[in-house]
């Protein structure tokens, strides 16, 4: 797990919160640009969509909108679960992500716009990028 610079601020790893134009297994598709209004922002970084309890929190992650989708930038807290987040992903025993979003605008299964409210390191992502 080499560390990244964006920006001046270095992060642990990055990877894809969500590609475009793929069927979830929820049967929407993210469309290009649905979460465009949030490119440089951060958001919590999570386990397993675990975003009610401060303890599940494991750091945060800066969203990076790109012509395939939207990347994630995370940087993992010094807590034990940050820490031991750090390791799995480093060990490559966790390598998915998944977003957890909202205020979602759809034209049929097609989402067109929302607000991504947390990154979560998960077990196997439900977008297929």
């Amino acid at each position: 797990m080499a560390n990244l610079v964006v920006n001046g601020v270095t992060y642990d790893c990055a990877g894809w919160a969500t590609k475009n134009d793929l069927r979830c297994s929820d049967g929407r598709i993210i469309r290009r640009d649905a979460f465009a209004a949030q490119d440089g922002t951060t958001v919590p970084l999570c386990y397993g969509h675990n975003h009610d309890d401060v303890f599940h929190i494991l750091g945060h992650a800066l969203l990076k909108n790109e012509p395939e989708g939207v990347r994630a930038y995370c940087k993992f807290n010094n807590s034990e679960q940050g820490l031991a987040a750090k390791e799995a992903v480093r060990n490559r025993d966790l390598n998915s992500l998944s977003i957890y979003a909202g205020h979602l605008k759809h034209n049929g299964a097609d989402v067109m716009h929302g607000k991504i409210v947390e990154v979560s390191l998960v077990l196997a992502g439900a977008n297929p990028g």
